[in-house]
């Protein structure tokens, strides 16, 4: 196994078999970021197999659209997540790679005054694990501060619906799993 993490790693890299090559992605990394090394990937080594498209992240792939148009509306993004949540971080460099001020927050209470002055519009998010509750508590601290104009920003409707494992559903099936009342 061979870590790549930039396009100029994937012109330096030298496999012994490039006929039988595959590649990963951890998928909460910045989905910009991997495509081109993914595409470089490609080109250098044509035979390259990698992972299904459904495999990636749908959370991830859709806060990082998500955010890459509320940056285009706000003045700075506060994105609710933990330092360590890749995810999370992402959003805050897709954000400032936009050209908009961005701050990853764990709550309500780290929001510092000076990253609001002269900025009208807020606008916030939070990485796919970040609990709802959070998002809620800094959007009342808005209305708290006497802020009126609120509103959200659909950009995709997620509706995704996941299958329970096979041996889970035909056990069901075969009512050999209780359900809980």
């Amino acid at each position: 196994m061979i870590l790549v993490e930039t396009v100029d790693d994937v012109e330096n890299l030298e496999v012994p078999d490039p006929e039988r090559l595959a590649f990963i992605s951890q998928t909460t990394l910045s989905v910009d970021e991997t495509k081109g090394i993914i595409e470089a990937l490609k080109n250098k080594f044509p035979a390259i197999i990698g992972p299904r498209t459904d495999d990636i992240c749908y959370a991830t792939t859709n806060r990082q659209a998500s955010v890459k148009e509320l940056a285009k509306e706000c003045d700075v993004v506060l994105v609710i997540g933990s330092t360590n949540s890749s995810n999370s971080n992402r959003l805050v460099d897709v954000t400032r790679d936009l050209g908009t001020d961005a701050y990853l927050i764990d709550n309500a209470s780290q929001v510092q005054e000076e990253w609001l002055e002269g900025k009208p519009v807020v606008g916030i998010t939070s990485g796919a694990s970040a609990p709802d509750e959070l998002v809620q508590n800094l959007v009342q601290v808005f209305r708290d501060r006497g802020t009126t104009d609120i509103g959200e920003l659909e950009v995709i409707q997620e509706n995704m619906r996941f299958m329970l494992p096979k041996e889970i559903r035909v056990a069901l099936a075969d009512n050999e799993l209780p359900i809980a009342q």
